[in-house]
């Protein structure tokens, strides 16, 4: 009977949720009782929800009540520990393989409450309690359980390293201080760890900086994909309703075509029918009068014949049949031909304008750091200069190379190149050996004739006299500044551009892949833009060299 009534006293005074004895006992509105610390961290996990339960009968509570510690049961559960009763322990309790076991424990172990860094040792709760109640004991250093006690201990003395060597950079004891460190710069670990704490916090504060500064541009971003998002659908919403606008005037043309071309020819109708009848009355009055000419004819007496004749004989005036105008299959094909040759020039319109709205497409660009700033002076742009050389197995065999393939010459002989699938076969081309990305900077000093000073994909044709070839032509891979003597033009996708600008034997090229710029420059003692692109690059571009004359040179300078 003793042992059912300790059993009774066991479960009447202990925690439902840690299965110990109920420790800082509180008593929540339902009746039960738990430990202050259980309750508190089972309604820790129903914050969000904001209703609060019992664990044991589920009754909810709204708001979270206040807990008070119940010190009837304090003093029970103290008097009953005083008794030697303790709650047996659950097998949750006990020291699994991932979990620190108690040092001190015997046979099956129980689960570490705390390690001490001083002993160093781990300890269950009740072999702990030496550590609050003796005075030696409780100044040593208490830690969450640790299976990692042993790298706290010199392996070379055995006693515990409390001393941090700053010239090796290593934790040592004392022993160590006075043997192998001598001398060194040496302080306490607790000091050092008080250093390393304060950098320790700074860089925390960098770091939590850097989260603030990375959220404040996440939601940049998102406010820049939002007015993207309302840019384009006002710009579809908008295109729809110029479009359908351009789709009801050429249904009202059409209409009014049709409506003009019925309207005439129910006019020429008209005018035919009634000359119809004016022909058909003729018609029949001449058969009148033929059929009294002819009874005429047949009469025998001759008083008769002429007595009646010269009233028979007299004719009314005949219809002008010349006035009649015939146009066979012709009455209205100056209408069709007037409606096709609108058509074509509003086909003309529409792939001239939609070119133009290809190349003015907006990219939303981002980048993780704030962008440069683009270059305005020469010194600023030579920051970006690059050293280039031309591909010889690109160089069409009009292309004589030197200076180490930086300058080329149009030549009346062909050159003796091997043969490469590379090579440029009509045009006297070359591309630059190097790919270019990022932003890039390089000049082009230039003789004689014209020059065409490019930057090319490197999958643009090569083979054959096609203009899909030639820089600036038929194609969307490569852009062009034509150089002449007394003029320039800029060229892409067979757009001619003219360019206005000071004369120089010297063109600059400033490349920005990522933000998508290309300009060119004239370059003399001062620098003179003189055309600029925005576009996006979907590729790396090569330097490219296009000599329109004999004799005519290139070089691609050094600027280093």
């Amino acid at each position: 009977m003793a042992q059912k009534g300790d059993q009774l006293d066991r479960d009447s005074f202990s925690c439902s949720i840690c299965l110990d004895l109920l420790k800082d006992p509180v008593t929540i509105p339902c009746g039960h009782s738990y430990c202050m610390s259980c309750i508190k961290n089972f309604w820790d996990g129903e914050d969000q929800r904001k209703i609060y339960s019992c664990p044991q009968c589920r009754q909810t509570f709204t708001p979270r009540p206040v807990l008070n510690k119940n010190t009837m049961f304090a003093a029970l559960v103290e008097q009953l520990k005083k008794t030697g009763l303790q709650a047996a322990p659950a097998d949750h309790c006990y020291a699994g393989p991932e979990d620190v076991s108690c040092d001190v424990c015997t046979g099956r172990k129980m689960k570490a409450f705390k390690s001490c860094l001083t002993c160093p040792a781990s300890y269950c709760e009740n072999h702990l309690q030496p550590h609050y109640d003796a005075a030696p004991l409780k100044k040593h250093k208490l830690v969450e359980p640790s299976k990692k006690l042993q790298e706290n201990i010199c392996s070379r003395h055995d006693e515990v390293m409390k001393i941090f060597c700053r010239t090796d950079q290593q934790s040592i004891c004392y022993l160590c201080s006075v043997d192998d460190h001598k001398g060194h710069d040496t302080v306490s670990a607790a000091a050092e760890r008080t250093e390393r704490q304060r950098e320790l916090e700074v860089s925390r504060l960098n770091i939590q900086q850097r989260i603030q500064d990375r959220e404040k541009d996440v939601k940049l971003l998102q406010q820049e994909v939002e007015a993207v998002s309302r840019s384009a659908d006002k710009a579809v919403e908008d295109s729809e309703n110029i479009f359908t606008e351009l789709i009801h005037l050429l249904q009202k043309r059409s209409s009014d075509v049709k409506q003009q071309i019925r309207s005439q020819q129910e006019t020429e109708e008209c005018r035919v029918k009634e000359l119809q009848e004016k022909l058909q009355q003729e018609i029949t009055e001449l058969k009148r009068k033929d059929a009294e000419l002819k009874q005429l004819s047949h009469t025998e007496d001759h008083n008769q014949f002429l007595h009646n004749y010269p009233s028979v004989s007299q004719l009314s005036e005949l219809s002008d049949t010349s006035s009649i105008n015939i146009r066979p299959l012709r009455y209205f094909e100056d209408v069709t031909a007037a409606v096709s040759e609108l058509r074509d020039k509003l086909q003309d319109i529409l792939r001239d304008k939609w070119t133009n709205i290809s190349l003015t497409g907006t990219e939303v660009k981002v980048s993780l750091s704030e962008p440069e700033p683009e270059p305005k002076t020469r010194a600023e742009f030579l920051k970006y200069s690059c050293e280039i050389t031309l591909d010889p197995n690109t160089a069409n065999t009009r292309l004589l190379l030197s200076e180490g393939n930086r300058k080329v010459e149009r030549m009346s002989q062909q050159q003796s190149y091997s043969s490469h699938p590379d090579i440029f076969t009509s045009f006297s081309q070359v591309l630059s050996r190097e790919s270019l990305t990022g932003r890039c900077y390089w000049e082009v000093e230039w003789r004689g004739g014209g020059v065409r000073i490019a930057v090319a994909y490197k999958n643009i044709s090569r083979a054959g006299g096609s203009n899909e070839c030639v820089f600036g032509r038929i194609n969307d891979k490569s852009w062009a500044l034509n150089c002449q003597t007394d003029s320039y033009n800029f060229l892409f996708n067979n757009i001619e551009t003219r360019v206005s600008g000071p004369r120089s034997s010297r063109v600059g090229v400033y490349l920005d892949h990522r933000a998508g710029i290309l300009s060119f420059f004239s370059v003399s003692e001062t620098m003179t833009l003189l055309h600029r692109v925005q576009t996006t690059f979907t590729q790396p571009l090569h330097a490219g060299l296009l000599l329109l004359n004999y004799g005519v040179t290139a070089e691609l300078c050094k600027l280093k």
